[in-house]
């Protein structure tokens, strides 16, 4: 019988930025963002996510931010493995530039349109690179809902978990700009991998997953 796995996508973005991994011999479920109510915490928010995890030892496997939830949902559940791309195992893991800016709001000034409009400095802080990949992120930034971007920002620079999960695999890309690799401590690195590298280094991804899980 497939093994389950979870995957939660990042900041609002749908399962289209996991489907050139090889999930061969395993049942993947993509967890569905919903939108955030008014004033509502990660922890309650992740509480609302889980009646989607039907599994009781579930794999899960989160990148980007969908990392962070991942971890936040493996405090309310006990899971088989959590395993994180492009993504923090714990606050101190985070850019002190991000800490910084959410100490000072300066997220909350930001024009969504700035956030949701895909152009050649976005192209290179993820590793887009081909135009499929430009396309992509293009597409995803766009269709991104306005309200669990700005919430899931807030979330991202005022995370406060300081907890290792130990059944925790960090996999990370070498050339990562928008969470750098020199902030974090991977378990396994992807040579030259950019923040997108689930997508442009998907091979390589692919053959470490299927080593780790």
């Amino acid at each position: 019988m497939p093994q389950s796995i979870y995957l939660f996508t990042g900041l609002g973005a749908d399962e289209r930025v996991f489907r050139r991994l090889d999930w061969s011999g395993h049942e993947v479920i993509h967890i569905q963002w919903l939108i955030p109510l008014v004033d509502e915490s990660m922890e309650e928010y992740v509480a609302r996510l889980l009646p989607q995890i039907k599994d009781e030892y579930p794999i899960l496997i989160g990148v980007s931010f969908g990392g962070m939830m991942a971890v936040e949902v493996a405090k309310l559940i006990t899971v088989q493995k959590i395993i994180l791309l492009s993504s923090v195992k714990t606050k101190h893991e985070l850019p002190w530039y991000y800490r910084w800016a959410g100490r000072m709001r300066l997220h909350r000034i930001i024009p969504q349109q700035l956030l949701r409009h895909s152009n050649f400095m976005t192209n290179w802080f993820f590793g887009a690179e081909s135009p499929e990949e430009k396309g992509l992120l293009k597409i995803i930034l766009a269709e991104t809902n306005p309200t669990l971007l700005r919430w899931s920002l807030n979330c991202i620079v005022s995370w406060s978990n300081t907890h290792l999960h130990p059944n925790l695999i960090h996999i990370h890309g070498s050339s990562d700009r928008i969470l750098p690799l020199r902030y974090v401590r991977a378990d396994r690195q992807v040579k030259a991998g950019g923040h997108l590298m689930v997508l442009n280094f998907a091979e390589e991804v692919s053959a470490i997953l299927r080593e780790v899980m």
